[in-house]
């Protein structure tokens, strides 16, 4: 770690603090923010591991397919922490992915396995799938050995709306684990008539952008942009619509309203699938659980973000499509809204990326949030906020 690095941190923390002391954020935060190492080494572990971090969906990460055996067990990364997903009769449960001999890997990131316990490849350690020490090569006839003292160390884990999300930072019990129900707030409410458990994948873009996955959230957040590099969007969404939310939980949002004759946010602005029962059929929800999950609930079809930080100026981002199967399980061709949200992820990501390099300029200085940057103007005081305690407020 350089003095800079240090620095940095020292920097962004100083700002959060004014920000909080004067009760709302009326600029973005220094450039250190957006462009350190330290920051975001931070970042990942106290906001993506310490707090309640998407890992994806339940059905891709274990999935169970027909005539196949189901797959059991896969690491991920969450935050800086690899863990260990496990599906067994119990359910699901989550990992510290590091053996308790001597610290291997159970698995490498992204691998996957069908095994009915948790081996070490490194020396034979088994597990069962409540993370109990099951075998240990050399220990059966060792009596002062404790196999109970052995067990692999339990993360939390919740799935929501089909979606995993995990807190990798503390132990599950512990006290300062945040309540995944407070976490939500009433972004549960707002989101449970799309039901999007039961919605099907109909189609994914993965992209990776030059810019922090802060700049890329914030511009999510507001359309005082919109009418200077969206026209597409324009056409079916006056971008002066609709309002932000302010409600408890760790996540921001707000909704837009559909022009007159648009029946969705799609090329033309025709259905793209099936109508979802019970929503507004005039409204657009695009609201982000922290720290990661971008959700844009539309009438026929729900469209997710999920946000990985690669380095201070790289994100990847998977966007999926969401859409209610047919009667006999067939997913409607939802090219309409796939192609309208390329065209607008592109324009967004050059927009992104030209942000990012002028943080890097030596003379970028923080600026004012125009009024119709509530929005914006709320996830920066909750990332401030975060930095000052350390984890998410629920507030």
């Amino acid at each position: 770690m350089t003095d800079t690095d240090v620095d940095a941190l020292e920097v962004v923390r100083r700002a959060a603090e004014r920000v909080a002391a004067d009760g709302a954020p009326v600029t973005m935060l220094p450039a250190e923010a957006y462009t350190t190492d330290r920051v975001l080494d931070w970042e990942r572990r106290h906001l993506y591991a310490g707090g309640w971090t998407c890992l994806g969906r339940l059905d891709e990460l274990l999935p169970a397919p027909d005539g196949a055996k189901p797959v059991t067990q896969r690491a991920v990364v969450a935050g800086d922490v690899s863990v260990l997903l496990v599906r067994g009769p119990g359910g699901v449960r989550m990992f510290a992915n590091t053996c308790r001999h001597r610290g291997h890997e159970l698995l490498a990131d992204g691998e996957s396995s069908v095994r009915q316990s948790v081996l070490c490849p490194y020396h034979a350690w088994s597990y069962d799938f409540a993370g109990r020490l099951l075998a240990a090569k050399g220990f059966r006839d060792d009596e002062s050995f404790a196999f109970d003292r052995h067990g692999l160390v339990e993360l939390p884990v919740e799935v929501w709306q089909g979606w995993v999300f995990g807190h990798a930072l503390h132990p599950a019990g512990s006290a300062e684990v945040p309540p995944f129900e407070a976490h939500l707030g009433d972004v549960a409410g707002l989101l449970a008539p799309y039901d999007c458990g039961s919605l099907v994948l109909a189609d994914r873009h993965t992209y990776e952008v030059a810019a922090n996955w802060k700049v890329i959230a914030e511009n999510y957040h507001e359309c005082y942009h919109c009418p200077l590099i969206h026209p597409e969007l324009c056409q079916v969404s006056p971008p002066d619509s609709g309002d932000n939310y302010d409600l408890p939980g760790a996540w921001v949002g707000g909704a837009m309203i559909l022009r007159d004759g648009m029946a969705t946010m799609s090329m033309t602005g025709a259905l793209v699938a099936t109508p979802l029962p019970g929503v507004d059929p005039e409204r657009v929800e695009y609201l982000h659980v922290l720290p990661n999950l971008l959700v844009s609930a539309h009438p026929d079809y729900v469209m997710s973000h999920r946000l990985v930080p690669l380095a201070p100026g790289r994100t990847w981002v998977e966007c999926s499509w969401w859409v209610r199967p047919g009667a006999d399980g067939s997913v409607p061709d939802a090219r309409g809204a796939v192609e309208f949200w390329d065209v607008t992820n592109r324009q967004d990501w050059n927009a992104c990326e030209s942000v990012q390099r002028g943080l890097a300029s030596p003379h970028f200085r923080p600026g004012p949030f125009a009024p119709n940057e509530d929005a914006v103007a709320h996830l920066v005081s909750a990332v401030a906020t975060g930095y000052r305690t350390g984890s998410w407020s629920a507030g």
